[in-house]
């Protein structure tokens, strides 16, 4: 992990379109802005988390159903 020093208004660049912005400093907090391309998707870890569990469930698949399936 890197870990950089940044002061409100500066700023981190990841590759060339990439831009990471400081943007307030309160009491604990960091309050971030992102630029990036609308094809790269930006989310927040925890819902990044909850995406990847939904999937994981939607991927499942009851072999029996397939079998069925086969039969018809």
């Amino acid at each position: 992990m890197l870990i950089i020093t940044r002061k409100k208004g500066e700023s981190i660049m990841i590759g060339d379109d990439i831009e990471i912005v400081i943007s307030k400093i309160d009491d604990g907090s960091v309050k971030i802005g992102i630029k990036a391309p609308r094809d790269i998707e930006v989310l927040r870890r925890e819902l990044y988390e909850e995406v990847e569990k939904e999937n994981k469930e939607a991927a499942k698949v009851d072999i029996s159903m397939l079998r069925n399936l086969n039969k018809k």
